[in-house]
């Protein structure tokens, strides 16, 4: 409610507007979502990388994919850590503004699925409040709650992404980048999507 409050009268920016725009319709487009950030925080920390792969018709869509590295430099410079691993890497490279401009459009109104969910959609909120806009209003799907379900597990008992792939047998990753980590939530989606009937 206060929420609502606070953004009525506010001017958003264009691409928010079209982002909103987008709800009118319901989405059957999955979009599978890894994020890194310095921490946990969502008044101290960034988000230093977002990737993402779209799902549809019980496929992982190669080519509709999202992948950025946040320029976070103020932040770095500001904890003196260090910016090496930018430098070096061949992904693209954006500001945060224009990172989370990009992944909003991207996502539009597809349902958010990742592993546990609720603290990467809280960071990209609290990034987007900084950009005078709202909320997400995506439907989100967390792989943990949907194996818990399936096994009709305790609330409380949490699973990590490894387990999880342990568990539905499915292949270690050579490294734990954030693209490897957006591809095995994936994978494991689509083996809960197939034994809990979702469509």
């Amino acid at each position: 409610m206060l929420d609502w409050l606070k953004n009525i009268n506010k001017e958003h920016p264009e691409f928010w507007k079209e982002y909103l725009a987008k709800f009118s319709k319901k989405s059957h487009r999955y979009v599978i979502l890894s994020t890194e950030a310095t921490g946990d925080s969502v008044e101290k920390d960034v988000i230093t990388y977002i990737s993402a792969f779209a799902v549809e018709n019980d496929a992982i869509l190669m080519k509709d994919s999202f992948e950025t590295i946040l320029l976070q430099y103020r932040f770095l410079h500001d904890n003196h850590l260090s910016n090496e691993y930018i430098i070096e890497s061949k992904i693209l490279k954006l500001s945060e503004p224009e990172a989370l401009k990009s992944f909003v459009e991207y996502l539009g109104n597809g349902i958010i699925v990742g592993h546990e969910i609720e603290s990467d959609v809280e960071m990209i909120n609290a990034t987007l409040e900084r950009l005078e806009c709202g909320k997400l209003r995506n439907e989100a799907l967390d792989i943990d709650i949907m194996h818990r379900k399936l096994h009709e597990l305790p609330e409380d008992k949490e699973f990590s992404l490894e387990e999880l792939a342990n568990y539905y047998k499915i292949a270690p990753t050579q490294g734990e980048s954030t693209t490897e980590k957006a591809y095995k939530i994936a994978l494991l989606f689509l083996k809960l999507k197939f034994k809990l009937g979702l469509k």
